[in-house]
């Protein structure tokens, strides 16, 4: 690993923000241990500093449901040190929304993104395996956006083309040179897209595999595979699917009907697989997503771990404590949550805990 200085959050600032009326932390490079009860903000914690990498909440929610229950809005505020330190504001209302970086106006999001690299382990997690293609897609793509600057534009360029193509689409009688205007950019993008997603299946595949195997042992073997909708030249496939698309009035193949196949000996994980494979699957599949960023960037991002190692046996456990101590050797850093009975006693006293009640976060002394 080149070069590895971890990323860390230095101070967590919130305003109005779940049941948090005001919190102000500081927090040391290492790993962080949030107990409480349930319902107390741990979670909210967690997904504060998640939203402040990378502007979306892990719970799949909106702005209006992050607000504070009668207020206007919510604040989120994080000072980060990495080779540099940066300062990331965000305020959000119905009616506002600001996000600055070091006091100036963020005006694209690929600016943005991999300031505060974060990678979260949670509950929610299942549903790359059980839920709709898309959730897989987001997968693929949040990790190409935070290894290549290329990528989001790419993205967000596609999804322009595709918004206009489908908007002609549903009307009685499309414009037909506009209709090809954005079929040539929507065709250029999604060839870029597509190669993009090609690439990087041979570097994650083989860490999800051995990710797979350290939580579940070697007598299974976890498959992915990159399905693309476009199956061979894309214009042609589009021309022959002209017909269909006048009756269904939508665009129907391209990168936004892509699928990335998750198959457990063979077999799809998500028609086959026991509840305890999906759940190990969910799991190796986000070490992946850490692995494969702390390869691209020299440095691990910071973990974030939402009351899911109370719920694993001990080897399963065992299993994430590589990826722990590399952060811990890299100096960024580890966010835990737990309830007093069952935090992972293996992790040893190396850790700063803190009591988190009621909307409010106290270090507890050692």
């Amino acid at each position: 690993m080149r070069n590895a200085v971890g990323v860390h959050l230095v101070h967590l600032r919130l305003r109005d923000f779940r049941n948090y009326g005001r919190l102000d932390a500081d927090f040391a490079p290492g790993f962080h241990l949030l107990l409480g009860g349930n319902a107390q903000g741990k979670t909210n914690v967690l997904e504060a500093i998640y939203l402040l990498s990378t502007l979306r909440s892990f719970r799949g929610v909106g702005g209006a449901q992050m607000v504070r229950h009668g207020q206007k809005g919510y604040f989120a505020g994080a000072g980060v040190m990495s080779q540099t330190g940066h300062d990331i504001k965000m305020y959000w209302s119905p009616a506002e929304r600001k996000l600055t970086l070091d006091g100036q106006p963020v005006r694209k999001l690929g600016d943005f993104l991999g300031t505060l690299r974060a990678v979260v382990f949670c509950t929610e997690d299942l549903q790359l395996i059980k839920g709709a293609a898309r959730l897989r897609r987001r997968f693929m793509d949040l990790l190409l956006a935070q290894t290549h600057p290329a990528y989001l534009p790419l993205l967000q360029r596609y999804a322009a083309a595709l918004r206009s193509r489908n908007a002609l689409l549903k009307q009685p009688a499309p414009d037909e040179t506009a209709l090809e205007g954005f079929t040539r950019q929507l065709m250029d993008a999604g060839r870029q897209l597509m190669a993009h997603r090609r690439g990087l299946l041979p570097q994650i595949a083989p860490l999800a595999r051995a990710s797979y195997n350290r939580l579940a042992g070697n007598d299974e073997a976890l498959e992915l595979e990159y399905q693309p909708s476009v199956r061979q030249d894309f214009a042609l496939e589009l021309a022959r699917h002209r017909a269909r698309e006048r009756v269904f009035r939508s665009t129907l193949i391209g990168p936004h009907r892509d699928e990335l196949l998750l198959q457990l000996n063979g077999k799809s994980a998500a028609k086959y697989a026991s509840e305890g494979q999906k759940r190990s699957i969910a799991i190796a599949l986000k070490m992946t997503q850490a692995e494969h960023l702390s390869a691209a960037h020299g440095a691990p991002p910071v973990l974030l771990i939402d009351d899911i190692m109370g719920e694993l046996d001990a080897k399963r456990r065992a299993a994430f404590l590589p990826l722990l101590n590399q952060a811990q050797t890299a100096r960024s850093q580890v966010f835990m949550t737990c309830t007093e009975e069952n935090w992972p006693q293996e992790l040893g006293r190396d850790l700063q805990r803190w009591e988190v009640k009621a909307g409010t976060i106290r270090r507890m002394a050692a």
